[in-house]
């Protein structure tokens, strides 16, 4: 416990000191190509994920169960203006998904590989306890 409060003091005086320093700053002009280009290639990469969306199958399926055809979504979808699109993308993009699973997956291992180190818990073999 001592080697822990010894490690996490050692970790604050650094982050403290750090957060003293000076950053510095740069101005310069900008010129509008670059500030419209990655708006440009976010807006086509919003519509991509949206029309990528609408032709899964089990999208199609679910469409089709709400009586609306593939076709006249994807018409929708060419009618909406571009932050109507980006809206729609962003919800996709927060659905919940399988590829949570393993985020979930990890971070629970981590908290047990925490927790078996620290001596509460005896869940994996291969650690040993710093009580």
């Amino acid at each position: 416990m001592k080697i822990f409060k010894k490690l996490v003091s050692t970790g604050l005086i650094v982050c403290m000191t750090a957060a003293g320093l000076p950053f510095s700053a740069q101005a310069r002009i900008v010129a509008t190509e670059e500030i419209t280009a990655p708006a440009a290639s976010t807006l086509s990469a919003s519509r991509d994920t949206v029309n990528q969306f609408l032709a899964r199958d089990d999208v199609r399926q679910a469409m089709l169960g709400q009586g609306v055809s593939a076709q006249a979504a994807q018409e929708r979808v060419a009618a909406m203006s571009d932050s109507e699109v980006a809206q729609l993308a962003g919800r996709i993009d927060q659905a919940p998904a399988g590829g949570d699973v393993l985020g979930i997956l990890f971070t629970v291992f981590i908290v047990l590989l925490v927790t078996d180190i620290m001596g509460f818990t005896k869940v994996f073999p291969f650690t040993r306890s710093v009580r």
